[in-house]
């Protein structure tokens, strides 16, 4: 037996009428939770926190998913760091100029140095960072994080994984999606 659903008419009193396709948040909410999984590890790839978010659908509003995902990115432990940045790959912002090939190279083998002394990829969030600067402050934050011990680093990557993570996840739900950093709540 189905369960009742109210009428939903439109201004005219007839159906209402849904234009265009489902938005991202509704296709996610409508998906298999397998489907959900594999989605939100795209944009994290503990499979722990990708579960974790799956199970609390369906989110009334981009809002509550951006909240949830936050939150069980706050209570991803080790093992779960572990795998997402398992998943993560190198990133290098793209530059132009008579420095860039000097550049590139600096940044690769920082991660390389990085990746030695950590045993897993940089991860640094630069949304909030120009593009033409991105190069720069990558290379910067990698000089300054080799200087960490593991702890240290270990909150760092931690913070730098979850903001990704929004960060991925808001590209993902499209152009109606806030600013994450307006739901934040620490």
């Amino acid at each position: 037996m189905r369960p009742h659903r109210p009428h939903c008419t439109g201004a005219a009193g007839g159906p209402a009428r849904h234009a265009g396709p489902p938005s991202p948040l509704r296709q996610l909410n409508s998906a298999s939770p397998v489907e959900a999984e594999n989605t939100l590890r795209t944009c994290c790839g503990s499979t722990r926190w990708a579960h974790r978010v799956a199970e609390h659908r369906p989110y009334p509003d981009t809002a509550a998913l951006l909240a949830a995902a936050e939150e069980a990115g706050y209570d991803m432990t080790r093992a779960d760091l572990q795998e997402a940045l398992a998943q993560e790959s190198p990133q290098h912002p793209a530059t132009e100029g008579p420095g860039a090939l000097a550049a590139h190279t600096a940044l690769r083998a920082a991660h390389a140095a990085y990746e030695a002394r950590f045993g897993h990829t940089f991860v640094i969030c630069l949304d909030d960072v120009r593009p033409a600067e991105r190069l720069d402050r990558a290379l910067v934050a990698l000089h300054r994080r080799l200087g960490h011990d593991p702890e240290q680093e270990h909150a760092v990557v931690a913070e730098e994984l979850r903001l990704l993570t929004l960060s991925r996840l808001t590209r993902l739900l499209g152009p109606q999606v806030p600013d994450p950093a307006r739901v934040r709540h620490h």
